[in-house]
């Protein structure tokens, strides 16, 4: 899943790009309300943890300019402030949840799940396709009942892939998704990790679940190949 944090505090922004790094995110950060606009509107994103106060554009003109111009990308503020009012403005201008700082690092963490599962067309926190098994919430893998041990880097493509199941997805689709805008897109780093899943998900088993579509890149299929 793909990340961008829009945060004028320089400590936080780098405590908050290494923890999602960490688990397995792809991150493109914005110190600057200008850059995170821009970004906002040409990136695709899976979410945005959007900072109010901010050196140029605020957050709440972040929000309402992309809510204006039909981007659904969910948004979480994070606020320093207490009023309830600002909260209310917040999700009233399109906001899909807030925090208020200081706040746990964990919390944020599950706000930003819930909120990708909630986008996603699978609601469910834990995906089935064949006999694979993953639980979005704790990130346990398992296929017939038999757990699998990833990477944070394989649990993100995988679970991408999941969510899309039964879609082809491109080379570039799942880079975008699942790496930060600095990776080169014509990088075979998405052939080495489809390789290291399918060591994981599909050695000794009788069918194979990932499928590469010759030209067009690869997808995770349900169903026999035809």
């Amino acid at each position: 899943m793909r990340l961008l944090i829009v945060e004028d505090e320089k400590r936080l922004l780098k405590i908050l790009e290494r923890g999602f790094k960490e688990e397995g995110y792809g991150v493109d950060v914005a110190s600057e309300g200008e850059e995170g606009l821009y970004m906002a509107e040409n990136i695709p994103y899976d979410a945005i943890i959007l900072d109010i106060m901010l050196p140029g554009i605020d957050g709440l003109t972040i929000l309402s300019t992309i809510r204006k111009k039909d981007i659904a990308t969910p948004v979480i503020l994070l606020t320093a402030r207490d009023a309830t009012g600002d909260k209310i403005t917040g999700l009233d201008t399109g906001a899909d949840d807030y925090l208020t700082k200081p706040f746990d690092f964990d919390e944020l963490l599950a706000r930003v799940r819930s909120l990708v599962r909630r986008k996603s067309a699978t609601k469910e926190a834990l995906i089935r396709i064949d006999d694979l098994e993953i639980n979005t919430a704790s990130h346990e893998v398992t296929r017939g009942g038999k757990a699998i041990t990833l990477s944070s880097r394989e649990y993100s493509m995988l679970e991408y892939m999941a969510y899309n199941k039964n879609t082809v997805l491109s080379r570039s689709q799942i880079l975008e998704h699942v790496y930060s805008e600095e990776v080169d897109l014509d990088s075979n780093i998405v052939d080495v990790y489809i390789n290291y899943l399918r060591k994981k998900i599909d050695a000794g088993a009788e069918r194979k679940l990932i499928h590469t579509v010759r030209g067009a890149g690869y997808i995770l299929r349900d169903a026999p190949a035809e």
